[in-house]
């Protein structure tokens, strides 16, 4: 892999912000999809100018070699895939803009995938989880909150850091998400969730919060909004702290709350309202994780199992 420090040519550097400021005026993107797209056209641009090539002067034969030296680094296919998906649409932008004739990803397929079942954890296991944080302190008593809220919804960490006070009604124990393409959804807590968001809301988040105005339900210690990667520490400090041999992250426990509904009898396509999935194929990939749960528990229990 290239280097973050390694310094791309002016005119690759300026080729890739043109393309990406039209994906941001054209099809709105989120932040971090554009630093995603950033980071692969990046690696691409340093990969083809060590090798004397540049973005929009190369051939071909050129992307194929470069496929092929992702596949001599033991790259995963997903990876090129979506590095591919990314310089499928760089190429047709300039195609489009008249700037180069032939756009060189035309007719190379995706490398094949195999189907990669979502990590996922035993009920005993979030359990554990959601009880290692000690409660007395109010920094955990918003980790306890943001874990039971995590599991009892299913969200996204970005959607669970970004939640503000006007998308809860903790009383009902509903809460409005934003999710991908901002589309909007209502999501049911549970009573349990909805005991521990409501109790946060009106005696801890004010602990948290001081003078700060700022409408976010979970801040940071100083009243801000908090960044995934900092939650991402807190849950892997609480997992250590509840003896997990494999250490959780948010979005395990998303899959861990699709997993266990089925593994409970819920509907597959309420499952897909809840998870904010478009398409009813992304969410079937949890009936694998669920049918294969079902299999261990007949051979574990059944006496010719």
């Amino acid at each position: 892999m290239k280097s973050d420090t390694e310094q791309l040519s002016q005119d690759n550097s300026q080729t890739i912000d043109t393309y990406l400021d039209a994906c941001w005026l054209e099809k709105g993107l989120s932040d971090n999809s554009l630093q995603s797209y950033r980071r692969d056209l990046r690696q691409f641009a340093l990969w083809l100018q060590d090798r004397g090539y540049r973005l929009l002067q190369l051939e071909r034969i050129e992307l194929l070699a470069y496929l092929s030296w992702r596949v001599t680094q033991r790259l995963k296919p997903a990876s090129t895939s979506r590095m591919l998906s990314c310089l499928r649409g760089f190429y047709r932008y300039y195609v489009r803009e008249a700037v180069i004739s032939a756009d060189p990803t035309l007719d190379i397929e995706s490398p094949k995938q195999g189907r990669q079942l979502p990590k996922t954890m035993t009920e005993a296991d979030v359990v554990a989880l959601l009880e290692a944080p000690n409660t007395d302190d109010p920094l955990d008593f918003r980790d306890r909150t943001m874990l039971e809220m995590l599991y009892a919804a299913g969200l996204r960490v970005t959607e669970l850091v970004s939640l503000q006070l006007g998308q809860i009604n903790p009383r009902q124990g509903i809460i409005r998400v934003v999710g991908k393409g901002d589309k909007e959804r209502l999501v049911p807590l549970g009573d349990e969730a909805a005991r521990w968001l409501q109790e946060y809301v009106q005696n801890v988040r004010p602990l948290l919060m001081g003078d700060s105005r700022n409408e976010v339900v979970f801040p940071s210690r100083r009243g801000t909004q908090m960044t995934r990667q900092t939650f991402w520490y807190r849950i892997k400090r609480h997992g250590l702290a509840a003896g997990l041999t494999q250490l959780p992250s948010p979005h395990v426990l998303r899959h861990a709350f699709a997993t266990h509904l089925l593994n409970h009898g819920a509907d597959l396509r309420v499952v897909q309202l809840l998870l904010g999935h478009s398409d009813l194929s992304t969410t079937q990939i949890y009936t694998h994780v669920a049918q294969h749960r079902l299999h261990s528990l007949h051979r574990e229990h059944h006496p010719r199992g």
